[in-house]
């Protein structure tokens, strides 16, 4: 496994390796960004493509709206909130290789206008579950 950057302690996580740039408190009724963990990433291995939800598209948490491609497999993405696109990375669809240099920051995926949050872990119990306490 290669050296991970620092797991945001700011941010709330999915299960399926997703993040959401807030506090799983403060999700519900707000604008967020959505991305892939450096978890993922590093177990996709170089990202080839991505394809996302476009703007005005409804996703639903825990449902898939979009897929990662990396030259070892294609793996779903799965929406960690419920609610509605308000904007998208195009710079991660033409340049998909910035999940790998920078999945917390540049490599943002799509913000959604929440109407509810799925379920969310904090970065501790993420980390522990991942195994990177």
């Amino acid at each position: 496994m290669a050296e991970l950057p620092p797991l945001p302690t700011d941010f709330s996580y999915s299960a399926e390796h997703e993040w959401v740039n807030a506090p799983a408190e403060a999700v519900a009724g707000a604008t967020v960004r959505v991305g892939i963990t450096a978890v993922a990433s590093d177990a996709l291995g170089e990202v080839v493509y991505v394809e996302i939800p476009e703007v005005g598209d409804s996703v639903t948490a825990g449902t898939v709206c979009g897929e990662v491609e990396s030259t070892k497999s294609v793996s779903d993405l799965f929406s960690p909130v419920t609610g509605e696109i308000t904007a998208i990375n195009e710079m991660v669809t033409a340049n998909p290789g910035i999940l790998n240099t920078d999945p917390y920051g540049e490599g943002w995926l799509f913000e959604v206008a929440v109407s509810e949050a799925g379920p969310l872990l904090d970065h501790t119990a993420y980390a522990e579950a991942n195994h990177l306490a």
